[in-house]
């Protein structure tokens, strides 16, 4: 954060000439790259989907939203009505992209969704214009307070945030088997973040790909 705050600086002010000063300094701090939020198992998934529509309806449905298509909170907040594609069996949203880096200008892709969750999704918009939002501005940090308390009731560890769902939203798809160019595109960000923040868990998915391609001389003569 404190690297990003700096850069900005130093494009909105030609004085600043000594960027590899603190791109240097800061590259030596230990652990300098924090490491993702925990990645949570599907059952665990399912029980705080499950919770966040016993505690309330609409936090609920946020919930589920970020659980199944592994968006950011702030990708939701700008979907529309419009957003919702749900006319046929393979439903899916036209998917806000995030101003997060460099970007400014909002483009939308293709995001799959399941036909129950498009379902509760167009009883949600149910008589409201195209244009209107599908959740409210203020649904990211009311769900970001809900959720702590959620997280408490359910015993889960400190470091089990909002967040926590897009993660577990990536490795899922990666230890299914889906590309990793398929997987980043599917959530807003790019192949070279993919392999830095979830190298392990694209490791354990190579092994089993490798695996199959092994030849096995099991049955050579002794």
């Amino acid at each position: 954060m404190l690297k990003a705050a700096l850069n900005l600086a130093a494009r909105d002010d030609p004085r600043i000439t000594n960027a590899s000063a603190w791109k240097t300094g800061l590259s030596r701090l230990p652990e300098a790259e924090p490491p993702p939020n925990k990645i949570i198992s599907d059952d665990t998934v399912r029980e705080i989907v499950a919770a966040a529509h016993e505690m309330d309806s609409r936090f609920g449905l946020f919930i589920e939203a970020l659980a199944t298509t592994g968006a950011r909170s702030s990708q939701l907040q700008r979907l529309e009505v419009a957003d919702l594609h749900d006319g046929d069996s393979a439903p899916w949203l036209s998917m806000p992209s995030s101003r997060k880096g460099r970007r400014r200008r909002i483009t939308r892709y293709a995001m799959p969704i399941p036909a129950s969750l498009a379902e509760a999704l167009r009883h949600l918009a149910y008589g409201r214009e195209r244009h209107a939002l599908l959740f409210a501005k203020s649904e990211g940090e009311r769900s970001r307070h809900l959720f702590r308390r959620l997280a408490a009731d359910l015993g889960l560890d400190s470091s089990v945030s909002l967040y926590s769902l897009r993660h577990s939203s990536v490795v899922r798809q990666l230890l299914a088997g889906v590309p990793t160019r398929v997987v980043a595109a599917h959530h807003d960000t790019s192949v070279p973040v993919m392999e830095h923040t979830y190298s392990r868990h694209i490791a354990s998915v190579g092994d089993s790909v490798v695996r199959q391609a092994l030849l096995d001389f099991s049955g050579r003569q002794q």
